[in-house]
């Protein structure tokens, strides 16, 4: 799936937009808050999904090659979030939705792609 398919479901606002946002193959999702379980997550093309409205989130979606992360309940990046999503070039974007809707909706969105 492109982003551009994940923002028709999600409805998201873009904090940053990496280099390879419009051509992006999302083929997996991990949600959660806890970043020792997404760093055993180990599939490719991966979006992550989160409540976690830090910076760890990013380097942890860094070291797992993340090609994006979606903040949830309409969390808002701050600045220095959002300095260090164009500095790791990974899309930093947020939705007003719950985790549970995110999922829902990514999941949906990955069927009809397969």
């Amino acid at each position: 799936m492109r982003f551009a398919q994940i923002h028709d479901c999600l409805s998201f606002k873009d904090f940053y937009l990496g280099e390879d946002f419009d051509n992006a193959d999302v083929q997996n999702v991990t949600a959660g808050d806890l970043m020792s379980e997404v760093l055993v997550f180990e599939k490719e093309n991966v979006l992550l999904v989160t409540a976690l409205n830090s910076e760890q989130a990013l380097r942890t979606a860094s070291m797992v090659d993340a090609l994006g992360v979606v903040l949830v309940n309409g969390k808002i990046p701050s600045p220095r979030m959002i300095s260090l999503a164009e500095e790791l070039g990974i899309s930093l974007l947020s939705t007003t939705l719950s985790m549970f809707e995110s999922c829902a909706e990514l999941h949906k969105l990955l069927e009809k792609d397969n």
